[in-house]
């Protein structure tokens, strides 16, 4: 018969004297992510190539680090880097709505800006004073004057011309008028209509033939004004090179070597020379507010503005982004607007990067979840991962919506790599229903929950904890409490022979117990500070779990823990809170009769079992088919049950405990209901591994401690879960009073025997069994209930 487990298993206990420091203030700080060689092996590569789509998706559990381990990687790797470049928006003198991008090297974008800048005022300062100067004024009046003598040769030729055919020329609004003049005086237009018919047709005659040599005349007049104009412009223009040509000259010499800026900057400057005008000042609008008066007076000026949307000049190599809040527009930049004088502007200067633009050059830290929950965000960022380009547009451009006229800025080239972190189920989502994803995201990061228990990776733990409490001021743990924060991660993983890597809870529990040990007064936190955080943290969260311990002692809910019962035995079930977990027995019950149904799963009928505990009952038939129908029918009609169940059950861990219900049921023999049991079963009678063994087992201890412990109650458990057993001490202090016991099973022969006291029975070569043992019990009662079913005559209907 199985023998109770020894009491050293029960708990994997870390020895105190195995921490090589008395405290955490005597190890060195970790500077490595511990526990996950697989993932940082996967991140090197994925971050370090440069072919495209080798961007990495960082698959993991919350928890384990997986941000602060690319965080950490990427910026190690970023430092020994180049800087990259700036990026810069300036205005396109050909098409004002679309703006240039210029990229500049990495911290000279904001010097561009400013160089820009003081040019522009320089310029303003010096136009005006060239255009104010002497020379000025005479080489203008040298260039009009010989103009200005022609244009009056030809009006006075006009007007000697109209005298001899008898008129005066007179300027009107809406032109030169020819008036008649008869008997020497001029002659008005409502007079001239008074005149008899020929008079006024001898007139006509003589205007008209005046008007084609005044039209002729006309156009030479304004020839000579042209040629003018332009003598003035070419005047000016080389009074205005003059006056800037150095400036511009410096400037050009300045950037010789960013082969975009002398273009733009050659761009400027014929602008300018366009446009002298807004330099020698703009005349004030008569009534108009100060406020509208400067806003005009500058307007001019906002075209040599230079935006900055990238400045890497405070980055120490290539840049890390990480967006918290992954948006349109904050992920792919944004074209804001403004209100002026009640109308909605905008221009180059308003636009605004992404994360992407920032990115450029360097790495992109992203959390998938968020991105996901985003509208547009992973469409846009798939978009420019797969052109290359980093495009700004409006949302509702993107989606084909009809917008106002807008600007559209030239797009940015990417040299991006970008890290997703997210779950393992996610990410087999998006690889099976996005086909962009695959081409993308090549690199997968995969960071485990657990790591082997061994000295070096425990080390690790406690420098790990060293790192912790000084970056966040907190007391250094004392050597006992190192090996508690030890344990307490096997407790984590569930697993006696591995640690936790879900460092976010072991920090948390770190943080507890320095506030407890700070309540205290202590100097350091001990390890009843560790143990005080981790039953606090239960304490706060255990209320459910009281008050169903609560309605067992008083009888509600009904759970035996002493005495034998026959087909009925206490199983073992984990409910989940989300913050915690705990053990639930529940009493299991099955009945017999003679029929040919089976066995019916009555929380399945219920609509009450879900797919995986209905397939374990179903496993259930396979069993007793194997061991017990091989000479003769199974004339069987069972009923199994989860009694005082009002909620949905799933999960095969308590197929075992429905198979000895059965066994007790068909058998006659009682159960030890001071045992409970829990465990999968295949249909060959194996038992097998169940998750949540810890919280069953002390879930079932705090029942048998709240109705009394009576020195025989215990468990049975998968041999295979022993691997699993981190018990609390307080379990373990009770079996080492001798009042509680594990007993580890393999087969459902060996459960039967620790639960009923019998012998299970092997099969004989002629297919009987031992008479007197379980299994001789069981398969004589089947036969006599297959007889009993072959000999049945139904009562004919009267």
């Amino acid at each position: 018969m199985v023998q109770p487990l020894d009491i050293e298993e029960y708990r994997n206990v870390y020895e105190p004297e195995k921490v090589e420091c008395a405290s955490t203030g005597e190890m060195r700080p970790m500077e490595e992510i511990i526990g996950q060689e697989r993932a940082l092996r996967a991140l090197k590569f994925g971050l370090e190539i440069r072919e495209k789509g080798f961007n990495v998706y960082t698959a993991g559990a919350q928890g384990t680090g997986r941000m602060t381990a690319v965080r950490s990687f990427l910026d190690e790797l970023a430092r020994a880097k180049p800087r990259a470049s700036d990026w810069v928006y300036v205005h396109n003198f050909q098409d004002q709505y679309e703006p240039n991008a210029i990229a500049l090297p990495g911290g000279r974008g904001p010097r561009f800006r400013e160089d820009m800048k003081r040019f522009i005022e320089e310029a303003r300062q010096a136009l005006p004073r060239a255009f104010e100067s002497e020379e000025y004024a005479k080489r203008r009046d040298e260039t009009l004057q010989s103009l200005q003598g022609n244009r009056t040769d030809l009006i006075a030729r006009i007007n000697q011309r109209a005298q001899e055919a008898g008129f005066i020329i007179q300027m009107s609004p809406i032109g030169l008028l020819t008036i008649p003049v008869i008997n020497g005086r001029p002659v008005p237009e409502e007079e001239f209509i008074t005149l008899p018919d020929e008079v006024r047709a001898e007139v006509q005659r003589r205007r008209d033939a005046l008007n084609a040599d005044l039209r002729s005349t006309l156009r030479q007049v304004q020839d000579i004004e042209r040629q003018g104009a332009e003598a003035v412009k070419d005047v000016n223009h080389d009074i205005a090179l003059y006056a800037i040509g150095n400036l511009v000259a410096e400037l050009k010499e300045n950037y010789a070597d960013v082969p975009e800026v002398p273009a733009y900057i050659d761009a400027v400057q014929n602008d300018i020379l366009e446009n002298l005008q807004a330099f020698l000042g703009v005349p004030e609008q008569p009534g108009a507010p100060p406020q509208f008066q400067a806003f005009i007076r500058e307007l001019p000026f906002r075209k040599y503005e230079v935006n900055v949307v990238v400045d890497n000049a405070g980055t120490e190599g290539t840049p890390v982004i990480v967006e918290q809040n992954p948006t349109f527009q904050n992920l792919l930049g944004k074209i804001e607007k403004e209100v002026q004088f009640g109308i909605f502007t905008t221009d180059f200067t308003m636009i605004r990067p992404g994360s992407l633009h920032k990115a450029n050059g360097g790495y992109l830290i992203l959390d998938v979840e968020d991105l996901l929950r985003t509208p547009l965000s992973w469409d846009g960022l798939k978009t420019a991962l797969k052109t290359g380009e980093a495009v700004i547009e409006e949302p509702g451009e993107r989606m084909g919506f009809i917008t106002a006229k807008t600007i559209k800025p030239e797009p940015i080239p990417l040299d991006i790599k970008v890290a997703l972190i997210g779950t393992p189920m996610i990410y087999q989502l998006l690889y099976r229903m996005d086909p962009d994803f695959k081409e993308l995201f090549k690199v997968k990061a995969d960071f485990d929950i657990v790591m082997e228990r061994n000295d070096e990776n425990a080390g690790k733990y406690a420098d790990f904890m060293c790192n912790l409490v000084r970056e966040e001021n907190l007391r250094h743990l004392d050597r006992e409490a190192i090996a508690r924060v030890i344990e307490y991660g096997s407790r984590l993983a569930a697993d006696r022979e591995k640690l936790s890597t879900l460092f976010a809870a072991v920090a948390d529990l770190i943080r507890e117990a320095n506030f407890y040990a700070a309540s205290d007064g202590a100097e350091q936190i001990q390890r009843q500070h560790v143990m005080k955080a981790i039953d606090e943290k239960v304490y706060r969260s255990n209320l459910i779990q009281q008050k169903i311990e609560e309605y067992i002692r008083r009888g509600i809910f009904l759970i035996e823990t002493e005495g034998e019962k026959i087909g009925q035995v206490n199983g073992l079930s984990v409910i989940g809170l989300g913050d915690f977990a705990f053990g639930r027995p529940s009493k299991v019950t099955a009945s017999i009769g003679v029929g040919r149904e089976g066995i019916m799963d009555i929380e399945r009928e219920a609509a009450l079992g879900g797919p995986i505990h209905t397939k374990g009952v179903l496993i259930i038939s396979g069993y007793l088919n194997n061991n017990y129908a091989r000479d003769k029918p199974l004339g069987l009609s069972a009923r199994l049950v989860f009694e005082q169940s009002y909620e949905g059950i799933e999960g095969d861990s308590a197929s075992s405990t429905e198979l000895y219900a059965l066994l007790s049921a068909l058998s006659g023999l009682p159960l030890k209901q001071y045992l409970a049991v829990t465990g999968s079963v295949n249909q060959k009678g194996e038992v097998q591994a169940i998750g949540g063994v810890n919280e069953k087992l002390e879930g079932f201890f705090e029942v048998c401690k709240a109705k009394g412990l009576n020195g025989n109650q215990g468990a049975l458990i998968p041999a295979s879960n022993v691997q699993n057993l981190m018990l609390k001490e307080e379990v373990v202090e009770a079996a080492k009073a001798g009042k509680f016991r594990i007993y580890p099973v393999r087969t459902i022969d060996e459960g039967i025997e620790v639960l009923t006291g019998v012998p299970a029975g092997t099969r004989r070569e002629d297919g009987t069994y031992e008479e007197g043992t379980v299994n001789y019990l069981v398969d004589r009662r089947l036969r006599e209930m297959a007889e009993t079913l072959k000999g049945f005559q139904p009562m004919a209907a009267k």
